[in-house]
C-alpha cells in the first residue's frame, strides 16, 4: 500500500509539469508529422521503420523526467521523511517505476493512433508492439532512477539530456547502425538502444522470431541497471540520513 501511495504521488508530480506531457507524448507525434512533410524517397523513409524509432526516442525523455524527479526529491525533505518509513530501497524504486508506466503506455497508444492517420496500416502487430514496448520502457525508467540516484537536482537534467542524445544518435533512429561504421557503430552495438529499435521494428513487421536474442540483451541491461540503481539508492539513503 505504501508503494502504491508513493507511486501515486510520483505520478502527480510528473504530470504536474506540462513540459512532461509536451516532450513525452506530443513531441514524438510532432516528429512523425514533420517527417511526413518531407519529400523523402520511400526506400529511405517509410513509416513502418521510422515510427518504432520515434517511440523509442520518446521513451528517452522518460529517463530525463525520472532522473530530475528523484534528484529533486533527494534534495528536499520528502525522501528524508520517507526514509523513516519501513520501505526499502527497492520499494522506492518500484514506487517511481509504477508511476512512469501510465505515461509510457499513454505515449505508445497515442503515438500509434497518430501513426495510423499518417499512413501506418492497422494490424495486430501494432498491438503486439505496444505490449512489447511496455517492458522495454523499464530500460529508460531504470536509467532515470540510476541518474537521479547518482547526481543532484542541478546536474540531473543535463545528464538526462545526454541520454536523449545518445538514443538519437546510437539507436539507428536516423541511420542504420550498419551504415554508420567506425566508433559510433561500435558504441551503438554496446549500448542497448539500437536493440530496442530493432525489436520495435521487427515486432511491427510481425517478425517476432527475430527479436529473441535482442530482447534478452535488453532485459539483461534492465536487470543490471535496476540492481545498480537499487544499490546506489540505498547508499544515498544512508548518506543522506547522516
Amino acid at each position: 500500500m505504501r508503494i502504491l501511495s508513493l507511486a501515486k504521488r510520483n505520478f502527480k508530480e510528473i504530470v504536474r509539469d506540462p513540459l512532461t506531457l509536451v516532450f513525452a507524448i506530443l513531441l514524438p507525434i510532432f516528429l512523425l508529422f514533420i517527417f511526413q512533410q518531407f519529400d523523402i524517397p520511400s526506400d529511405v523513409y517509410n513509416i513502418e521503420n521510422f515510427a518504432p524509432s520515434i517511440i523509442i526516442f520518446g521513451y528517452s525523455f522518460i529517463s530525463l523526467f525520472t532522473a530530475t524527479l528523484i534528484a529533486k526529491d533527494r534534495s528536499s525533505d520528502l525522501l528524508s521523511r520517507l526514509y523513516a518509513s519501513p520501505l526499502k530501497s527497492f520499494d522506492y524504486i518500484l514506487g517511481y517505476s509504477i508511476a512512469l508506466f501510465p505515461i509510457a503506455i499513454t505515449q505508445s497508444i497515442l503515438f500509434f493512433i497518430a501513426a495510423l492517420f499518417n499512413g501506418l496500416t492497422l494490424s495486430i502487430n501494432m498491438i503486439t508492439t505496444i505490449l512489447i514496448m511496455i517492458p522495454i520502457s523499464l530500460l529508460f525508467i531504470s536509467l532515470g532512477i540510476l541518474i537521479g540516484s547518482l547526481v543532484n537536482d542541478r546536474a540531473a537534467p543535463g545528464i538526462g539530456s545526454i541520454v536523449v542524445q545518445l538514443v538519437a544518435f546510437t539507436s539507428g533512429m536516423y541511420f542504420s547502425v550498419d551504415q554508420m561504421g567506425g566508433v559510433i557503430a561500435f558504441i551503438s552495438r554496446i549500448l542497448p538502444f539500437s536493440y530496442t529499435v530493432d525489436i520495435a521494428k521487427a515486432s511491427l513487421a510481425g517478425n517476432l522470431l527475430e527479436i529473441k536474442m535482442k530482447l534478452l540483451i535488453v532485459f539483461v541491461y534492465i536487470i543490471v541497471v535496476f540492481v545498480i540503481a537499487a544499490f546506489i539508492f540505498k547508499k544515498k539513503m544512508i548518506s543522506d540520513n547522516k
